[in-house]
């Protein structure tokens, strides 16, 4: 089953479990008893979704210019967007079932256990080099060239001495 829905003046064709990008939202109303619907949709059907992510696109530069005007004139923005998980179309209306889904926690790093065993054994570690021994050695391995010289070829840029 897919729905067509509106929003920000576009319109979207999606289906439950489809995540899409939109124009910057303040929330979405999954319910309520003071929603009226229009003549171009269908009455008691909804679409039910949960607020993923919300953030600025890229940069957009629109640059202007007038030719032979000295007219130039150089603006950016960054649109603002809401991305959104659709959990259900509903219809007849019914009330959304499901309920947003729990954030992932994040696991702490590891590094805590890493170091102790570092500590345990010092001699299987690599010496550590010097920052500036790299290009040291590639230094010393190339050997300076003189400038070449250019033959015979006038330095004012002009045509060169008459005679």
């Amino acid at each position: 089953m897919f729905a067509v829905i509106r929003t920000g003046g576009k319109q979207y064709r999606v289906a439950a479990e489809d995540v899409i990008k939109v124009d910057k939202l303040k929330g979405l109303v999954v319910g309520g008893d003071s929603v009226s619907l229009g003549q171009p949709t269908v009455a008691g059907a909804s679409v039910a979704a949960e607020v993923l992510e919300q953030g600025r696109g890229p940069k957009i530069i629109a640059f202007k210019k007038r030719r032979r005007k000295n007219s130039r004139r150089k603006r950016g923005h960054r649109q603002e967007f809401t991305l959104i998980r659709v959990t259900e179309i509903l219809t007849d209306g019914a009330k959304p079932t499901k309920t947003a889904r729990p954030k992932p926690e994040r696991k702490p790093v590891a590094a805590a256990p890493a170091a102790a065993e570092e500590a345990e054994h010092p001699e299987t570690e690599a010496p550590k080099r010097k920052v500036g021994a790299k290009t040291q050695a590639k230094a010393a391995k190339k050997p300076s060239k003189p400038p070449a010289k250019k033959a015979g070829k006038a330095k004012s840029g002009g045509k060169g001495k008459k005679k």
